[in-house]
């Protein structure tokens, strides 16, 4: 009996030593990244991981959840992912070989008819890929899928790898906001403000996960997000304040790259004074670019011309704006009536001054900045500027109480300028949010739509670029450089130039 006791009571505390252990051999060896950033959230609409509800493709191709048939190095050339190589049948048509060791996370193969089930399900769902992609039927035959389209789409390689190009298994479906991809890591748990991830022990790229568990976190506040990389309770951050990387110089690891992400604000054209191009001059004409770069974003940005960085074959050094010239812009306010008639500081005309609403979100925490330099820019020419700072923007949109619009968009994250134009610009775009209006916009993009060929895109996004500014319909501040902050012990984290690819099979935690 007393040798019975003795085992019942030696059992769990040789249960207790081995938990120890285990916890211990855990706590060790299991590689846990915990990732803060600013852009995922509902106001940035790709909260989930379904690539065909609004941006929420952003998330699945950021954080390793899918891929997309064809990708972007470097230089934004395109290269085949899932896709092993394609044939471009007719003006309609492109045929594309899917890589035979393609898998999903749940270990079914990637084969012709997936994918075909993948971009239906696409463009029945999504608001902005039929309009891109213009499919009229596509066929499935064994890892052959052959898309044809009712027009000509020559940047159709391009579309398909925007991040709603994420090919996921349909038949899967959705559940509690997690799909089922092709990438690395697979999401376990999804909300609002976090996304859990874990290796998918099916990958079939070469090189395999190697991490145990991935924490992405939305953390909109900039204060919050850099007092959270001091603490060490971050491994990794994207989205600091400009002013706050100046204190990660020492002791972490930064990695940056230029981007086509611009900061812009859009005339609203069915304001009645905006409607005067000398007014819409004078306001573009008073915002100090340089200053705002500079200043506020700390040298981390670069002025911006158009839409495009100058890194591209159709970038801004290929265009040109109006300078910043205060008495310029006076004088062109004064040639439209607006003169400053009672010495209130404000010009008027017919008894009114001329007062302004600008419209902005605060989660692009360099936006309400921008909006503050341009209040102050502007009460020099005597405009009122009245601000309006809120993620609750969209409201506001839809009831059209603005008369500027400011955001930050990436302009040529499919590496092609149709994107821009299609989305932005054109009548009736999506986020034409200026209802900007040109037939001569109009038929340069139904030539765009239809020509071939790199150079001879570049030239005719050059012609709508410069349109756009001769009839002053946006105003570009400036353009992104994306960082990425460190501990010194994360490797194969690396911005990228598309704002696409974060967390990759590469990434590690020494």
């Amino acid at each position: 009996m007393k040798k019975f006791l003795l085992i019942l009571f030696l059992i769990p505390f040789s249960l207790f030593l081995t938990s120890c252990g285990d916890e211990k051999s855990v706590s060790t060896d299991e590689k846990i990244f915990t990732y803060g950033t600013v852009a995922y959230g509902v106001a940035m609409e790709n909260v989930g991981t379904n690539p065909h509800e609004s941006y929420s493709g952003w998330s699945t191709l950021r954080y390793g959840i899918g891929e997309t048939l064809f990708k972007f190095n470097v230089h934004m050339e395109l290269e085949p992912w899932l896709a092993e190589n394609f044939e471009q049948v007719d003006d309609f048509t492109v045929k594309i070989k899917i890589n035979d060791a393609a898998t999903f996370s749940n270990g079914k193969k990637v084969d012709g008819a997936a994918v075909k089930a993948c971009l239906e399900a696409l463009i029945a769902n999504h608001d902005r890929a039929p309009r891109d992609l213009k499919i009229s039927a596509i066929e499935a035959d064994g890892q052959f899928v052959t898309i044809k389209s009712s027009e000509k789409v020559p940047a159709l390689l391009n579309y398909l790898s925007d991040p709603y190009g994420c090919i996921i298994d349909v038949e899967a479906g959705v559940k509690d906001n997690i799909v089922v991809g092709t990438g690395p890591y697979k999401a376990v748990k999804v909300t609002d403000t976090q996304i859990e991830l874990v290796p998918n022990e099916n990958y079939w790229g070469a090189v395999k996960p190697k991490l145990d568990k991935i924490f992405v976190k939305s953390i909109p506040d900039g204060d919050t997000l850099t007092m959270a990389m001091q603490n060490g309770e971050l491994d990794a951050v994207q989205g600091l304040p400009y002013s706050g990387l100046q204190l990660f110089k020492d002791g972490y690891k930064i990695s940056q790259v230029e981007t086509s992400r611009v900061y812009q604000a859009a005339f609203n054209f069915k304001t009645p004074e905006l409607q005067d191009l000398n007014v819409r001059k004078a306001i573009s004409m008073a915002i100090d670019k340089e200053n705002f770069c500079k200043v506020l974003l700390n040298g981390n940005g670069s002025p911006a011309i158009g839409a495009f960085p100058a890194n591209l074959t159709f970038g801004g050094d290929k265009v040109h704006a109006v300078s910043y010239d205060l008495d310029a812009a006076k004088k062109l306010l004064a040639d439209s009536g607006w003169i400053d008639s009672d010495g209130d500081g404000y010009v008027d005309k017919a008894g009114k001054n001329l007062e302004l609403r600008w419209l902005t979100y605060t989660s692009r925490q360099e936006l309400p900045l921008l909006a503050e330099a341009a209040q102050a820019n502007l009460k020099l020419i005597g405009i009122k500027l009245n601000v309006n700072a809120t993620d609750n923007y969209k409201t506001f949109l839809k009831s059209g109480d603005y008369d500027i619009f400011s955001k930050a968009i990436v302009t040529a994250p499919t590496g092609d300028p149709e994107y821009y134009f299609t989305s932005h610009i054109v009548p009736g775009a999506v986020d034409n949010a200026g209802f900007y209006d040109s037939e001569k916009i109009a038929a340069l993009e139904n030539e765009l739509h239809n020509t071939f060929g790199a150079d001879k895109r570049s030239e005719l996004a050059v012609k709508m670029s410069q349109q756009i500014l001769d009839d002053c319909a946006l105003i570009y501040a400036s353009h992104l450089r994306m960082s990425f902050v460190m501990k010194p012990n994360v490797e194969g984290f690396k911005a990228h130039p598309s704002d696409y690819y974060e967390i990759t099979a590469a990434l590690d935690k020494k």
